[in-house]
């Protein structure tokens, strides 16, 4: 199993202020990472650091060896990211959003991926609607498709299960577990502790001091935080 993902001595923060510990983790390919943490404890800016979103105050981060870099096309290529922050062109509609995506990425059929994507989200009621006529559930499981129809060899999730209802927790979770067996890493910013155990080979706790956790223990904090 080849490591997708290394960080070492990472530290995150504002204005030169780090939010939370430093940060050493190692993903390979079909690992989940669990990043769990009160509220505020930094667990976003982490994933927005690995991401390139922000750049980090001290430490590295590699993709398959290379340093993050937002602006090269094999880094790109290789990250896929779901943040809680709903940026659409508001002149397209559904459909031509996901085709957008699954087009520039050259996937073979993209219509019948984008119908896909439509049928396992229920956005096929709203495919022709343009983002500003969705619900704020509609508009996060949009965000959600356009992040998985990708191909990726490593899936940034921010909370992906805030907005959506208990079924559709469930069935994303069997998604991203899914995600994983096909070979990709996976990095989960999470508060559900039933979608941790369902997925999490492993778990970060983000606080003053970060630590590994067995699934188990990442899902017992987050219940009593």
């Amino acid at each position: 199993m080849g490591t997708v993902l290394e960080a070492e001595g990472l530290l995150v923060g504002y204005a030169g202020a780090p939010v939370c510990g430093e940060v050493s983790a190692t993903v390979g390919a079909g690992q989940i990472l669990g990043i769990v943490g009160v509220n505020g404890a930094g667990k976003s800016t982490v994933a927005r650091t690995i991401a390139g979103r922000q750049s980090s105050l001290a430490g590295e981060v590699k993709v398959h060896g290379l340093l993050i870099d937002p602006d090269a096309v094999p880094f790109r290529r290789q990250v896929s990211a779901v943040f809680d922050d709903d940026l659409f062109f508001p002149s397209l509609t559904v459909r031509e959003h996901l085709l957008l995506v699954a087009r520039g990425h050259s996937l073979a059929d993209p219509e019948g991926r984008v119908e896909e994507e439509l049928e396992f989200f229920g956005l096929q009621g709203r495919s022709h609607a343009i983002p500003d006529a969705l619900s704020s559930g509609q508009r996060r499981r949009l965000l959600l498709a356009a992040g998985l129809i990708r191909p990726s060899s490593l899936l940034i999730l921010d909370e992906p299960e805030q907005r959506l209802d208990p079924m559709m927790r469930v069935a994303l979770g069997e998604r991203i577990a899914e995600h994983a067996r096909n070979g990709s890493a996976v990095l989960l910013v999470t508060h559900d502790p039933d979608l941790l155990l369902a997925t999490a080979s492993s778990c970060l706790v983000i606080d003053d001091e970060v630590r590994e956790l067995e699934p188990e223990q990442g899902a017992s904090i987050i219940a009593g935080s």
